[in-house]
């Protein structure tokens, strides 16, 4: 296959509703130089069924990877890391959308930033019944932003191939699973990489009722412990570390309360 400026890595797990749509906006993508590395996570629906029609239809657009069993995102995105041959490594995940001119738009500022190695954006929520908040995003987020959250979606975001290398990729950890790209932005924080955040929407994200599901108290306690990697990876100021115990007061509150308060915020 030849090489394209973009690579695409996508790690896809029962999302045959789905990964057509996913799979569709990138098509539709105004800016065409990329290639797209999907590895299926041990799917037990026809997830891999539909990535495999992609490749045929478009053999030079699509390579299929396939975990004999799940190993998580953190593990996936790095097995899709190995075949990636593009200057820029962009995300995308398999319920989501990319806005046309997501490609387009990224790869003009990072071909015009050399000194930046992460773009990214605020994304659009939307779930079946249509669009309902927008995020935002610090513009040019500070070594002390990054234990307040993570600093870049990470299903929008584009890197230079070599801020991966920089930092070997994803961490393979069970305690960062679901706060994997958090962790990254981390160690290439650490590792003195910039990034910055394009105030414009770039990107939607599937946030309904499966989503929802998918958030765990577990989930929670591997952000208390990503939050305090930052803390002693970025030799944060002692007051900064009240910051770690914010998910687990988040994992507290009622389900009901969460969800008015998430949407609240974004609506």
């Amino acid at each position: 296959m030849e090489k394209h400026k973009i690579s695409v890595i996508m790690g896809i797990y029962n999302c045959e509703s789905t990964l057509e749509w996913s799979l569709n906006s990138l098509m539709d993508q105004s800016y065409q130089d990329f290639d797209v590395i999907m590895c299926d996570d041990g799917s037990n629906d026809k997830t891999y069924i539909i990535a495999k029609a992609f490749c045929d239809r478009y053999p030079e657009k699509f390579i299929l990877l396939k975990n004999t069993e799940n190993m998580g995102l953190n593990y996936t995105l790095n097995h899709c890391l190995k075949s990636a041959m593009g200057d820029y490594m962009a995300r995308m995940d398999g319920d989501d959308i990319s806005l046309p001119n997501r490609f387009k738009t990224e790869v003009e500022f990072l071909d015009n930033n050399a000194d930046i190695a992460i773009v990214s954006s605020p994304m659009i929520y939307f779930d079946e019944t249509g669009d309902w908040g927008v995020g935002t995003a610090i513009e040019t987020p500070n070594r002390k932003d990054y234990i307040k959250g993570t600093p870049f979606a990470h299903a929008p975001c584009m890197v230079r191939k070599e801020a991966y290398q920089a930092v070997n990729g994803y961490t393979v950890d069970k305690k960062l699973l679901r706060v994997e790209d958090y962790h990254l932005w981390i160690k290439m924080c650490a590792h003195g990489l910039k990034g910055y955040n394009i105030q414009e929407p770039l990107y939607k994200m599937r946030d309904d009722k499966n989503a929802n599901g998918r958030r765990s108290f577990k989930g929670r306690l591997n952000e208390v412990y990503v939050k305090y990697l930052a803390f002693t990876m970025l030799k944060l100021p002692y007051w900064y570390f009240v910051f770690i115990l914010r998910p687990i007061i988040v994992g507290l509150l009622p389900n009901k309360l969460y969800l008015y308060l998430h949407k609240k915020r974004l609506r």
